[in-house]
Order: C-alpha cells, then structure tokens, then sequence
C-alpha cells in the first residue's frame, strides 16, 4: 500500500507544480470563483457549455497542493462529459474525500482516496468542485468552504 500512496502523492505534487488548463478562458459561457478562508486557497474556473456538454473548462488561482491538482485533474475529467455527468463525479468525488469510497479502476480521482484521513484538507479539495457547481448553476456568488 506504501508504494500506491507515494505514487498518489507523486501525482499529486506533479499536478500541483504543473496544472493543467490553467489559464483565463475568454470564451467561457460560465464562470465563478471559489475562496477557502482558512488557508487562503482561491480559485476562478472559465466553463464552456456546448448544449449540456462540457465542451471546455479552465482555472487560475492559487492555493495548496491539495487546492491545485483537485482542480487540475477535475479539469482533464469532466471534458466532453454532460451535467448529469459532471454531477454523477461530483457526487462521487464528495463522498471519496470526506468518508472515502470504491475506487474504480483507472479512476484518475483515486488520488485524493487519503483525503478522506485529514478532515482539515477536505475543503482545499472540494474548493473547486464546488465553485464548478455554481458556475453549472449560473449563481453569481463567490463560493467560499465556510
């Protein structure tokens, strides 16, 4: 188990130093921020909505470890999915970090399995993921972990 933990840990230090899709989307048909105030992590994530498909979606902003590749790899998985999909992960991601769950094989979400252990680092994870949800909602609102 000790070696499947260092790779999560691997993956999660690499998204952190290297986000993916980190970058303004002028484009976006939605958009909203996220702030965690007790750690200072924030987010602003740019969706594309093609009907009810996420055709493209992007971030900026800063934050932890934990913060920057929960958003990053959310941003690789929910390409090319529907909103009743990106709900369906949603779900599942909230239950994996706060009590945690089955993986799935191949589930690039598997990374954050050991969140679930550190009641302290759950809001870093879910930050983006619930500003994902107001920007699907269209609220206005910044989204804050408290």
């Amino acid at each position: 188990m000790s070696e499947l933990s260092d790779l999560y840990q691997d993956v999660i230090l690499d998204h952190s130093r290297h986000p993916h899709n980190y970058h303004a989307m002028p484009d976006a048909t939605q958009k909203a921020e996220g702030f965690n105030p007790l750690c200072g992590d924030r987010v602003t994530l740019y969706l594309k909505l093609k009907g009810d498909v996420v055709e493209d979606i992007s971030i900026e902003g800063n934050g932890c470890a934990i913060s920057k590749s929960s958003t990053s790899i959310m941003t690789d998985v929910l390409k090319g999915k529907t909103r009743a999909e990106v709900k369906a992960l949603f779900d599942r991601f909230h239950h994996l970090v706060t009590e945690g769950g089955a993986i799935e094989e191949n589930d690039k979400l598997a990374v954050f399995s050991g969140v679930s252990a550190f009641p302290m680092r759950v809001k870093c994870a879910v930050l983006a993921w619930h500003t994902l949800r107001s920007a699907l909602e269209g609220k206005p609102d910044r989204v804050s972990t408290e």
